[in-house]
């Protein structure tokens, strides 16, 4: 149909209209929408009745909103306006790609539509198109070549296609413009010199930026920035003795910044170890309280060098009471040279601190207070514990616990201890005793809940987390709502411990949308930046938005969700309904009418918690409409929900974790266990180039890896048993073998692993676990070379001692191995007393359990510890 022009007293309502959109006034808009299309002349006037759409999909009507602006796009196609609303409607339903193709259809009908090109830049830079964007913001520049947003625009699209030196001549060019006065301080004028040093800094003209900084230091505000980047940019043209006066001065301004001692260090380049030293005790005389200075020698030092420079700097840290110390020597302990020298001098210090209050005996200074003995008895602890001898570093903490029973550290400490000897248990009660000591710190409480959630206390864990979230809403929902991530990972690791299945999938995929969110929220900043002029900032966050699936808290929620996909794929849950009716059928009626009223009760009871949770959804729904009131066009409508047994009887879990997959393959592509990951999905799907190609990535890591030796062998036996691979196919994967593996059959090439790594646990299990897969029948030999606990074989830990026995009982290393089982549990208990994965058969958590207000019920926590 062909444009309908609106005659002058339609067209002011329709003015109207547009102005109500603009100011959110949505019911008044609709109102002047009626009075247009009441008028039969007009009732399908195609813009009208797209902006009623538009008005619509503000008040949450989604489909309404879609018929009426699809309706009007057909009754005026050539109309700008009716393609501008489909846009906005698009880019509201996050489909931006669409959006996108019905801006440039906008722009067909009227091309130099400021607002419509604005929008798809918008859409440009969020998609990173950006060859499209620079197109879009050189139109903008043409067509308000005053707006200085224009111009800063076109200079940042040139910045991110790496195309340094015009987006430097663009930002000059732009600056000139500027009339500022020199002495003028302009935070704005300040941020666009510090982008445009940057912007030379990386086109790699650094002559250039190091005048530029000169030039315009007294106009930049930010004079930290300035003096960093002076003494980085002389480093790089190789002026030492300029770039060490530059960081010299940066000490006096913070002496304990790592990076003012490195940046020195290269500028002075120093030949040897002693020149190195000497830099680091000049700054021994200029800050005698400096910590640092003296910490970052023990990094090269070595033999009594480096006892001396670590004595005073433990002496320093222990008289002053420095709970972190340990942390800060804790990078030194890959030097088995170095942790000996630590234990030695820290054992001595104890040791004269209880016989005469000294650090030495030698010393003629004052005694030290009582504290510092604690402290080293705090940091003896966190040693043997870091060293794996948990029995020891019992004995010092609870030594130091026995003299200073209020200090929330220690028994954070005991926890730890507690965790990593394996009893998560008595780790969380101990957690639970440090958060009583003060409930009012936030750190320890989620400490405490973190270790909860670790002992499978997910309950318990919710209500403390209770303690420091909104009321009036439940503790999960208002932690999902700010995006606590290491809650729902954690809750995801104790619902999969629990096998509720359908519960971790939806603490991962809860994950999952905060990422899809916090890159949707990075549409406000496009804007917001270019008025702003934080130009450095919004550029830093679109570096960081394309890398943002690299964060650990997506890893490990990925990883766990493939993991439960998997487990899926192999063993689908099966409906609860057909299971019990298979079982009704065996009994009698007597023991029918049993089970019947059994499930009666049990409904009754689940209806009424159903109906408590309703009324609880109701009040918060309550809550939220205030809320939902203020939304503007941005929502995108309410999400579907996520329900446990939905997503844990997914039609393919296969594809559902390829989903999960992909970030990871993008981003993370130097973890190993991505590409493994990888190939167990691939390997249910038999898709034998993909996991080809896995498997290369993976040796390409770390070509040893004890999993990937499983998945290799796996891969040559699944390809030499496959008879209907096509023959392209087939040739491909021969080459690759014979490159991979030389051997001419699985079994032999597993022999070969085993010979090679024959004093590694993890490596022993990983061939032991194929030589039964490849041949059921060596499962005896197989069991004896993965139980083997001498005292040469490296790799052993909980962890993996865990794996061989999970390993003997679900039949990976051959059926009906029970006794072994039992004789591998009784010699793991003796080398690992305190773990819960190796006690007895009869083993009963003796201590009571741990309640909600923080306090451990009555019961002695020491019972096994004394025990033993």
């Amino acid at each position: 149909m062909p444009t309908i022009t609106l005659p002058p007293k339609e067209n002011a309502l329709f003015k109207r209209i547009l102005r109500c959109y603009e100011h959110k006034q949505y019911r008044n808009g609709l109102k002047f929408c009626k009075q247009i299309l009441g008028n039969p002349k007009f009732a399908e006037h195609g813009e009208t009745l797209a902006m009623k759409g538009l008005t619509l999909n503000c008040l949450g009507k989604k489909e309404e909103a879609y018929d009426l602006v699809r309706r009007g796009l057909r009754n005026d196609l050539k109309s700008h306006v009716c393609w501008h609303v489909y846009g906005l409607l698009q880019r509201s339903d996050k489909k931006y790609d669409e959006a996108i193709k019905c801006y440039r259809n906008a722009l067909k009908w009227d091309k130099d539509n400021l607002q419509i090109l604005r929008d798809l830049s918008l859409l440009q830079i969020q998609m990173r198109d950006l060859e499209g964007y620079r197109e879009t913001r050189y139109q903008l520049l043409q067509l308000r070549p005053a707006q200085r947003a224009s111009w800063i625009g076109y200079a940042v699209a040139y910045h991110l296609l790496e195309d340094f030196e015009m987006a430097a001549k663009i930002v000059e060019e732009f600056r000139k413009t500027q009339q500022t006065s020199p002495d003028k301080v302009d935070y704005e004028y300040s941020e666009l010199l510090l982008y445009q040093n940057q912007v030379l800094r990386e086109a790699g003209l650094y002559k250039e930026a190091l005048d530029h900084l000169n030039n315009y230091e007294k106009q930049i505000c930010d004079k930290l920035a300035v003096e960093e980047t002076r003494g980085e940019l002389l480093l790089k043209l190789d002026r030492p003795e300029e770039s060490s006066e530059v960081y010299r001065k940066l000490q006096e301004r913070n002496p304990e910044n790592w990076a003012y001692y490195q940046g020195l260090e290269k500028a002075l380049k120093p030949g040897s170890t002693e020149e190195r030293h000497k830099i680091y005790e000049d700054s021994w005389v200029k800050f005698p309280k400096g910590l640092v200075p003296r910490r970052l020698p023990l990094n090269f030092l070595k033999g009594e060098k480096f006892r001396e420079c670590l004595d005073s700097y433990l002496r320093m840290n222990f008289s002053k009471g420095c709970p972190p110390v340990f942390t800060t020597l804790k990078s030194l302990y890959t030097d088995k040279d170095k942790v000996s020298i630590i234990e030695e001098l820290v054992v001595g210090f104890e040791t004269c601190l209880k016989s005469c209050r000294m650090f030495n005996e030698n010393d003629d200074g004052k005694e030290e207070p009582p504290t510092t003995l604690l402290w080293v008895q705090y940091f003896l602890a966190q040693h043997f514990d870091f060293i794996g001898q948990h029995i020891l570093a019992l004995d010092y903490i609870n030594a130091a616990i026995d003299s200073t029973p209020t200090l929330i550290e220690l028994f954070l400490i005991k926890a730890k201890i507690y965790k990593h000897a394996g009893n998560i248990k008595e780790a969380a009660r101990w957690m639970d005793e440090a958060q009583a000591l003060d409930t009012a710190d936030r750190f320890i409480n989620s400490k405490c809940a973190k270790y909860m959630l670790k002992a499978g206390l997910i309950k318990e864990a919710e209500e403390m987390c209770s303690k420091f979230t909104r009321e009036g809403t439940s503790a999960v929902e208002n932690l999902n709502e700010m995006q606590c991530m290491w809650f729902q990972t954690e809750c995801a690791l104790a619902y999969k411990a629990l096998n509720k299945l359908g519960e971790a999938l939806k603490k991962c995929h809860e994950i999952e949308r905060h990422f899809v969110e916090i890159t949707d929220d990075q549409f406000d900043f496009h804007t917001y930046c270019m008025r702003k002029m934080t130009l450095r900032s919004y550029v830093d966050l679109l570096k960081l938005e394309d890398v943002l699936r690299q964060h650990p808290f997506y890893y490990k929620a990925a990883r766990t969700a493939i993991q439960i996909y998997l487990a899926l794929h192999d063993k689908p849950l099966t409906d609860d309904n057909k299971e019990s009716q298979a079982d009704t059928e065996n009994l009698t009626d007597k023991e029918l009418k049993k089970l019947r009223n059994k499930q009666r009760r049990a409904q009754k009871k689940a209806q009424l918690e159903e109906e408590k949770k309703n009324a609880e959804k109701e009040k918060q729904l309550k809550n939220q409409k205030k809320k939902k009131e203020d939304d503007d066009e941005e929502i995108g409508g309410p999400k579907e929900e996520l329900i446990p047994d939905k997503l844990a009887k997914p039609d393919s879990p296969l594809e559902e974790a390829v989903k999960f997959l992909i970030p990871l393959k993008n981003l993370v592509r130097n973890q190993i266990e991505t590409h493994l990951l990888a190939f167990e999905i691939y390997f249910r799907k038999e898709k034998y180039l993909l996991m080809l190609q896995s498997i290369k990535r993976a040796v390409a890591i770390e070509h040893s890896n004890p999993w990937l030796h499983q998945c290799l062998v796996r891969f040559f036996k699944g390809v030499s048993d496959s008879a209907d691979l096509p023959e392209a196919v087939r040739t491909v994967l021969k080459q690759e073998i014979s490159r991979l593996f030389g051997e001419s059959n699985p079994q032999s090439y597993n022999k070969n692993y085993l010979s090679q790594h024959s004093n590694c646990i993890p490596h022993r299990l990983a061939a032991a676990k194929m030589m039964v897969y490849l041949e059921p029948s060596s499962d005896k030999m197989a069991c004896e070379i993965a139980t083997a606990l001498d005292e040469s074989l490296s790799g052993k830990s909980i962890q993996i001692c865990t794996e061989v026995l999970e390993a003997l009982r679900d039949g990976q290393l051959g059926d009906a191995q029970q006794k072994a089982a039992d004789a591998y549990r009784a010699a793991c208990h003796k080398i690992y007393p305190y773990s819960l994965a190796f006690m007895p058969p009869g083993y009963q958590d003796n201590s009571t359990n741990i309640s909600a207000n923080g306090d451990l019920s009555a019961g002695e926590h020491d019972d096994m510890a004394n025990e033993m």
